[in-house]
């Protein structure tokens, strides 16, 4: 099990190549609004998280998740 910032670093590692307008990551950044991410990038991301942390992120969780904090934390609880 490793720590939710560890978590976070990981999680920002992943979304750098689909940060195409160079936002600053943070735990408020939201991915529809900052990074401006349409349903397939989305997709592409999430399945990157699933294969990275191997996990399953189910698309009820996909909808409540609005920020990079959302998502880890949801990372963490699937883990």
């Amino acid at each position: 099990m490793t720590d939710r910032a560890t978590t976070f670093a990981s999680v920002k590692t992943l979304i750098e190549p689909f940060n195409a307008k160079g936002v600053e990551l943070t735990e408020n950044t939201t991915f529809a609004g900052d990074l401006e991410w349409d349903s397939l990038t989305v997709m592409d991301f999430v399945a990157s998280i699933e294969d990275e942390f191997d996990i399953v992120i189910t698309m009820n969780q996909q909808a409540e998740i609005e920020t990079v904090g959302q998502l880890v934390d949801a990372v963490q609880e699937l883990k």
